[in-house]
């Protein structure tokens, strides 16, 4: 498979849409419940954190875009979790298990590296073991469980916290 890792751009945004929406309308794979809009996408890129890093993963020749990962700072009330980036990983579900999250988190944690940041941490619905086991493979650790943490349709969700130093 011939694939560009590349910086999220504007025009990106159906295609991103594209791939989240199927994802969150299936209901087993985030805590995200409403679909998305182009528009709303497009004013997320515009409106990303200066200090984050968003990444698309474009099949080529054809371009078509299959994958994304963005890496936020973690808060931006405080200096003190400067070093900490919050990412998020989504694959086209027809395209899963084809190493497009691996080399997309092979990017995202370089230009992480460049920005500053020290550690990468994340959520996982603890009924979506696929997604944690893509990134207990990329060497995140498990920190906890939170119980109850999300609500979906009457049901509560718990979601796993894990966590990876990008400096060891």
């Amino acid at each position: 498979m011939d694939l560009l890792i590349r910086e999220v751009r504007l025009e990106d945004a159906a295609a991103i849409v594209r791939i989240l929406n199927p994802i969150i309308e299936a209901g087993v794979y985030t805590v995200m419940d409403t679909p998305l809009t182009v528009e709303f996408e497009r004013q997320y890129i515009a409106h990303f954190p200066r200090r984050g890093v968003f990444h698309v993963a474009e099949l080529q020749p054809e371009p078509r875009i299959v994958g994304c990962q963005s890496l936020e700072p973690l808060a931006s009330y405080t200096h003190a979790f400067d070093h900490v980036g919050v990412m998020g990983t989504y694959v086209d579900l027809a395209e899963c298990r084809r190493g497009i999250g691996r080399r997309l988190f092979a990017a995202t944690a370089a230009a992480a590296r460049r920005q500053g940041y020290e550690k990468i941490f994340t959520y996982v619905r603890a009924d979506n073991l696929a997604s944690l086991a893509f990134y207990l493979k990329l060497g995140f650790r498990l920190v906890g469980t939170a119980q109850r943490q999300a609500r979906l349709h009457g049901q509560y969700i718990d979601e796993i916290f894990i966590e990876k130093f990008l400096t060891d």
